[in-house]
């Protein structure tokens, strides 16, 4: 199953600190929702431990990423793949673009997830919620760590 998601974010800080910060693994994991681990692999790498509620079944997923970039750039894209184990396994990428904006660094995101296993018989429709909650809870957990 393929589910895309989009959105954007202002902001209150320079460009330069706001693609520092996304790179950081200790902020990283203050900020993604059910995250139990971060560790940054190489410059560009990361593997990471999620723990994800999707309705009534809980799962912790295992897995990778990988930015595409490791300058300050406008755009960059973050690919990943974890394995939920019995519940399937999740893939997909996101480009991002940062740009300057009045009230500091507007954030764009673009989102394509694909998912397989026993996650597709959850529906589309409660992924795509809780993709969407994961999403919101993490801008709003970073913007109180640029606070």
């Amino acid at each position: 199953m393929s589910m895309s998601m989009h959105g954007e974010v202002v902001l209150n800080e320079r460009k330069d600190l706001v693609w520092e910060l996304l790179r950081q693994p200790e902020v990283l994991k203050a900020c993604i929702p059910g995250c139990e681990a971060v560790e940054q692999t190489s410059d560009s790498a990361y593997s990471a431990a999620v723990r994800v509620k999707l309705g009534p079944v809980s799962a912790k997923f295992r897995g990778n990423v990988n930015l595409s970039s490791g300058d300050i750039s406008d755009e960059y894209v973050i690919s990943g793949k974890g394995d939920g184990g019995i519940v399937g396994m999740a893939s997909g990428n996101a480009k991002v673009n940062l740009s300057e904006c009045a009230e500091g660094t507007l954030l764009v995101y673009k989102v394509e997830a694909q998912i397989s296993g026993k996650m597709m018989q959850m529906g589309s429709r409660l992924i795509d919620s809780v993709m969407r909650k994961m999403a919101d809870e993490f801008f709003t957990n970073f913007a109180r760590k640029l606070a």
